[in-house]
């Protein structure tokens, strides 16, 4: 019995790219005025992330030279909670994989896991920063701006959360994630990152909005004073460009997950699965029964955590995995579920196999079925041709070519269109 055919399909989104990005970061920091505000010589940290955010070295790059042509000393440091393994060099290493280095940026990159107490919030929450920052004049932050893939709010995930979770490193992410237990992380975000803001050592931010595309769209210089507002209008904006997938569907394959693709392996308000694993819970997305998981980014770097929102995974995963930096993340997080490893298979085949009758659907042919490559590219994907009504009626979709069967190599495996 044969699975349905398979559309290659184009899906358009709104080209928001920014043309002249080093024209445009240059003009928001010229007009911020942030330099302004420090001694000449002062030494500023500038702290990013590990995202895939789209020309992250350029937009580094802009701010270092930024502090440096107005008599600063900027440096660079990660700041990103338990990732890279929790590590100093693997942090630095993540960032040196994005292409952020010394002999491109211009300035040092420093890494460590060093923290400094900064004291309590009223409601108890001990805060954290990085040793290095601390020991700074100031403190400038670049992050993405976007939707959080574990709850909705007026701020989710940027340069607040990096405040917290970021600025924190390890000890304080897994100690941000346990109050947010009890508080919301939307909350504890919020409350970290007042906290810090009020010491007076936060100078300000780049928040970066990309578009659908995954283009750069928006580069917005934030100062101190205006990043709760400023943030809270650009999550807005993010959320109001956002990519989905077309149509409910029975089983969504995905050639990838990883840490650069979203914090969660997968972005779970694409593939409407929460890292606990429950089932399509955010309402207003479309319906996904059975996720195909078939490998791991080579920027993940072994992390795989997210895959427990999986339903079944080729067995060419495992040895790919590092537990150690999957465990971390995953329990730093507090979502240990996100570690767990679903049912597997040694081929592609097998798999689809095993997991189409688990549906919903008597007939392999009336399965729907996408293909993603993964869930920051929803702009060419794979639809199954008993979907074809519904393409043509969507104007922001386009048929590429003649349908074609599933395509399996001589093990059994499938080999990918959208590479």
């Amino acid at each position: 019995m044969a699975f349905p055919r398979m559309l290659l399909v184009r899906q358009r989104f709104p080209d928001r790219r920014i043309l002249d990005l080093e024209a445009a970061l240059n003009r928001e920091f010229e007009a911020s005025a942030l330099a302004a505000r420090l001694r000449p010589g002062s030494r500023v940290a500038i702290g990013c992330g590990s995202r895939g955010i789209a020309n992250l070295a350029v937009m580094v790059r802009a701010a270092v030279t930024y502090f440096r042509s107005k008599g600063m000393q900027p440096f660079v440091f990660p700041a990103m909670g338990s990732h890279g393994a929790a590590t100093a060099e693997g942090q630095a290493a993540v960032l040196e994989h994005y292409g952020v280095t010394e002999a491109f940026i211009g300035c040092p990159v420093v890494s460590s896991l060093d923290v400094v107490s900064l004291g309590r919030t009223p409601e108890g929450i001990e805060v954290y920063l990085d040793r290095l920052a601390a020991d700074s004049d100031a403190i400038f932050l670049i992050n993405r701006v976007k939707w959080h893939t574990s709850f909705e709010g007026k701020i989710e995930s940027g340069l607040f959360k990096m405040m917290a979770i970021g600025l924190g490193k390890h000890v304080g992410a897994q100690a941000y994630h346990t109050w947010a237990c009890q508080l919301g992380l939307e909350s504890v975000i919020l409350l970290v990152g007042r906290h810090l803001l009020a010491g007076g050592k936060i100078l300000g931010g780049l928040a970066v909005v990309e578009d659908a595309n995954h283009n750069t769209a928006r580069v917005r210089v934030l100062p101190a004073e205006e990043m709760e507002r400023g943030e809270e209008e650009l999550l807005t904006l993010a959320k109001s460009w956002r990519g989905s997938l077309p149509f409910d569907l029975d089983i969504l394959i995905l050639d990838e997950i990883g840490k650069d693709i979203s914090g969660t392996g997968m972005d779970t308000k694409v593939v409407n699965r929460s890292i606990e694993g429950g089932y399509n819970p955010w309402p207003g997305l479309p319906r996904v029964g059975r996720i195909f998981v078939r490998d791991i980014s080579e920027l993940s770097y072994g992390n795989a955590v997210g895959i427990g929102m999986a339903d079944i995974v080729a067995d060419r995963i495992l040895p790919r995995i590092d537990w150690n930096a999957t465990q971390i993340n995953s329990l730093t997080a507090s979502t240990p579920a996100g570690a767990r490893l679903p049912i597997h298979f040694p081929t592609d085949r097998e798999c689809l196999e095993k997991i189409w009758p688990t549906a919903g659907r008597f007939r392999r042919e009336e399965l729907t079925i996408g293909w993603i490559r993964n869930t920051l590219r929803l702009d060419l994907l794979a639809l199954s041709e008993n979907l074809l009504a519904q393409v043509r009626t969507n104007p922001a979709l386009e048929v590429l070519g003649e349908p074609f069967e599933l395509p399996f190599d001589q093990e059994g495996n499938l080999v990918s269109p959208l590479a």
